[in-house]
């Protein structure tokens, strides 16, 4: 009879921290669970799944297109973590209104991000688009040219972050950074940030945006941010991607 009783005394507590923490749980089901069952019942990966529906879907040479199809995946079928409609418009929003001629993205995952970026270039932009995992990079490569989006437009540079950013002078000839879209590893954030501070690409009215500084979280990010006085910084709180919770942050 001890142990129910303990059961019964410590069911108040696990209801609070289910309560509290809902959307971790909420994350763990719909991106590790979920994706496990299916890579095993259809052989193929999550990435390679939303790039079939993607294909079938939309319109080739129609980035609208190409992110609806995105969007209808992720909502009605299978979780991903693109930005989603939500964040999106924030991110459409500075690409409209700052006209950056020069964008870093670091972590393309599948390309959504990098087609909603594209699609509001003005003449002449480009986007340098950073992605360390090859797979991933093959299909992004795929959804990006499916949008009927150039090399002139989009250059795919599949490499680790801390390993292009020396090489941005050099390689790629770069010698200023409008835009920087930080969607890569969290921890990787304040470091790469540094490296590119001392690269001297980042100019008066360079803009650096950050996705998911508050879950699952960038500390060291935000407290460099906050306290190193280069940077007028805020927050946009937004929710988890396809989903009607909160937690999520922006920082720009």
């Amino acid at each position: 009879m001890v142990f129910p009783a303990l059961a019964l005394a410590f069911l108040p507590l696990l209801l609070t921290l289910i309560i509290r923490y809902r959307h971790f749980f909420l994350l763990f089901y719909r991106a590790v669970l979920v994706r496990m069952w299916k890579d095993i019942s259809t052989g193929l990966s999550r990435e390679e799944r939303v790039y079939e529906y993607v294909l079938t879907h939309a319109t080739p040479g129609d980035p609208e297109s190409i992110l609806i199809a995105f969007d209808t995946w992720c909502t009605k079928v299978e979780y991903i973590s693109n930005i989603g409609p939500k964040k999106g418009k924030i991110l459409d929003r500075l690409v409209v209104e700052q006209s950056p001629l020069t964008v870093l993205e670091l972590g393309t995952h599948c390309g959504y991000s990098t087609v909603l970026m594209a699609r509001s270039l003005p003449l002449g932009g480009r986007i340098y688009s950073v992605e360390m995992d090859q797979t991933n990079a093959a299909i992004a490569e795929k959804i990006i040219r499916l949008a009927g989006l150039d090399d002139d437009t989009v250059e795919l540079i599949v490499s680790p972050s801390d390993e292009v950013i020396p090489r941005l002078r050099s390689d790629y000839g770069l010698e200023r950074l409008d835009l920087v879209f930080m969607d890569h590893w969290k921890k990787s954030y304040l470091t790469d940030l540094q490296m590119l501070e001392g690269s001297g690409l980042l100019g008066k009215g360079s803009i650096i945006l950050a996705d998911n500084v508050l879950f699952p979280g960038a500390p060291k990010f935000l407290r460099y941010i906050r306290k190193c006085g280069l940077y007028e910084w805020k927050i946009h709180r937004a929710t988890l991607e396809y989903s009607k919770g909160s937690g999520m942050g922006w920082l720009s």
